[in-house]
């Protein structure tokens, strides 16, 4: 499939004024200043498919959001290639904008002190959204984000969430074939979250909308994303599906067992096993973790059926937010995994 989003060697530098200490210090930056230079964003190179739905995700300073103003044409990468929707986002803003759809979690694309149905009828008149469309795209909005009810409340007035729900709705407007989400649920309650996600995820089913998202709220990766890319110094560390990262950073397994008795639950914790750790999570419950290396999970099970009388059996897998813990830690990942 034919790349909708192709991004080669891109690279983005910060020029920064170190100021010195004190009054001799300023006195001294009158004559004399130093400068060092930032790279936000170092080489990184990526393609996305129309209809791509994929998480970018990385600690706080990774150079993700750097990456997202570089790719709707606020910032002018300092080398390297982006064409996007058949458009060079920096030096073709004006028409590629029209095209695009983007959400940042942290300010609004809604006028602040007006009616929201008025910025709505506003971003109608830019971007030459027809009556009928307009209409209809209203009425979803509505049914999926409930937005009717805030449609006649100054931008100022409304909740973050309620405000969130309407910057989702207003970068949808004119339906852009791609959309930008910057921590899109950022500061959302759970209710507001799984209307966010169920929008989007629709959204790129019926309409095939390509999404890049990033976000440090993990459940949103797991709900929508089945591709993750992760950044770190501005260096892209990883990119491919989300369960071939949990496959290589997944260093432990873990069984829980529901026992007959307390007898049991002692017999297990007293079975030799290499590398095996015994956790009473319960009177009756024990979980065992084990270095996936050294034992299969059918390998587990076996042992333990055939030594203790067992009632009931889970499997315990590794979450997203233990993954992204260790790469963020800076113990796995220091060299980019293809």
């Amino acid at each position: 499939m034919a790349a909708l989003i192709e991004v080669a060697e891109l690279v983005k530098d910060f020029r920064s004024f170190e100021r010195a200490e004190g009054l001799k210090g300023a006195l001294k930056n009158l004559f004399l200043r130093q400068y060092k230079t930032i790279r936000a964003v170092d080489h990184i190179c990526f393609e996305i498919p129309a209809g791509g739905m994929v998480g970018y995700i990385g600690p706080n300073g990774a150079g993700k959001s750097t990456t997202i103003k570089m790719l709707t044409g606020i910032l002018m990468p300092t080398s390297g290639k982006i064409l996007s929707n058949g458009f060079r986002p920096f030096e073709e803003r004006l028409r590629y904008t029209r095209t695009i759809g983007v959400v940042f979690g942290q300010r609004t694309q809604l006028w602040w002190d007006i009616a929201v149905i008025e910025s709505f009828r506003l971003l109608k008149n830019i971007y030459g959204v027809a009556d009928s469309d307009y209409q209809a795209r209203m009425r979803r909005f509505d049914e999926v984000l409930e937005i009717g009810r805030y449609l006649h409340t100054p931008v100022r007035k409304l909740s973050l969430g309620e405000r969130m729900r309407c910057d989702v709705a207003a970068a949808l407007l004119h339906n852009p074939p791609i959309l930008f989400l910057d921590e899109p649920t950022i500061g959302l309650d759970i209710v507001a979250k799984d209307h966010i996600r169920a929008f989007l995820k629709q959204v790129n089913r019926e309409y095939g909308a390509t999404v890049l998202l990033t976000t440090h709220d993990l459940a949103d990766i797991e709900e929508l994303c089945r591709r993750l890319m992760v950044i770190d110094h501005g260096r892209l560390l990883y990119d491919g599906p989300l369960e071939e990262l949990k496959r290589r950073l997944w260093r432990e397994k873990a069984v829980k067992f529901d026992l007959k008795d307390r007898e049991q639950a002692q017999r297990l914790e007293a079975l030799p096993l290499e590398g095996v750790t015994a956790e009473r999570t319960g009177e009756l419950t024990c979980r065992l973790r084990f270095p996936r290396e050294l034992h299969s999970t059918a390998e587990i099970i076996r042992r333990v059926v055939t030594t203790v009388e067992v009632l009931d059996i889970a499997i315990e897998e590794q979450s997203i937010e233990e993954v992204v813990k260790q790469i963020y830690s800076g113990n796995l990942l220091r060299e980019p995994v293809r």
